[in-house]
């Protein structure tokens, strides 16, 4: 098996592991508060991230070299992770999934402002494209508009916002201090919100939570093989994979079937999002390729942003 065929069925492993991971928040969202199902994602995802962190050894304070940008990014992983859930859970899974989908396409407008990119027309016309296709999914108009919706493309933005700017400062941060500002904010402002919310849980939806955090985590380093083994310009399509699974899990677990109109919107997403991908995976593409280190899949609690992911594991051979 060739190394590009590698990484795109590592990728296909890991998004279906993705996947699985939502299924669980939805599933879990139907008897509890999104604060407390991020409350204890987060507190269960400690462990782990202590044994990623074990990977860092190099000497250094969890003071941020950025603080005002830490603070944003910070902020915008935890609206991120909150909308998220909450779409999750009050949504189709192919609905929230096909409005997600425009991350890519909202850190390419973002990658102007905040990296100095320069998009030419025929990116701009694949953005304007995809963001048609959030128009189609949504019908504003024509069905209801729930807060789930909003959720979602509150997701979308605010993940596109957060990985901007982590391209624009991840150089000069430590891995470590990426990781786990956003994982103290979320449990300080769930830890303040749960005593209004909370539900007690029987054993099997702790350890339903257990298994969720353990699925966020292992799909990043899934996904980390897989960007280690081919290109990404392979790789990061496979997240669009995702819209199969939750099609799957949708149809066996929840009853939902994806109406006409999700199927339409959702393949013009993909193809615009498709169209970036592979564009600024070419040679002559902007350094910042800002897309592609986006990974496509806003934030969540219980599911580290895979570049960072990728700086541990880089952090960690080279201290071999």
């Amino acid at each position: 098996m060739g190394s590009n065929a590698k990484g795109a069925l590592l990728a296909l492993v890991s998004f279906g592991v993705y996947a699985t991971h939502d299924a669980v928040v939805k599933f879990l969202g139907a008897d509890y508060s999104t604060v407390q199902l991020i409350f204890f994602s987060v507190l269960l995802s400690f462990p782990l991230a202590v044994l990623t962190i074990m990977g860092d050894a190099r000497p250094g304070t969890l003071m941020p070299a950025h603080p005002g940008w830490v603070a944003v990014r910070t902020a915008a992983a935890v609206i991120s992770g909150i909308s998220g859930f909450y779409a999750f859970t009050t949504l189709p899974m192919a609905q929230a999934y096909a409005i997600v989908f425009a991350t890519p396409l909202l850190v390419t407008v973002l990658a102007i402002p905040l990296l100095g990119e320069r998009v030419r027309v025929r990116r701009w016309l694949a953005v304007l494209a995809g963001l048609v296709g959030v128009i189609i999914v949504i019908r504003p108009g024509q069905a209801a508009l729930s807060a789930g919706h909003f959720a979602a493309l509150l997701a979308a933005a605010s993940g596109a916002f957060s990985a901007i700017v982590m391209r624009k400062i991840s150089q000069d941060e430590r891995p470590v201090v990426l990781l786990l500002y956003p994982m103290l904010a979320n449990l300080a402002i769930m830890a303040v919100a749960l005593p209004f919310v909370y539900v007690p849980m029987p054993v099997t939806h702790l350890g339903l939570l257990a298994l969720m955090s353990v699925l966020g985590w292992t799909g990043g380093l899934i996904l980390i093989r897989a960007y280690r083994a081919g290109e990404a310009v392979i790789v990061a399509p496979m997240q669009y994979s995702q819209i199969i699974w939750a099609a799957v899990f949708g149809l066996f677990i929840f009853s939902e079937t994806p109406d006409r109109m999700t199927v339409i919107g959702a393949g013009v997403i993909i193809a615009s999002g498709l169209y970036i991908v592979l564009r600024e995976g070419r040679t002559d593409a902007s350094a910042h390729r800002p897309a592609l280190h986006a990974r496509a899949r806003p934030e969540s609690p219980s599911a580290p942003r895979t570049s960072l992911l990728l700086r541990f594991a880089q952090r960690h051979s080279e201290g071999e």
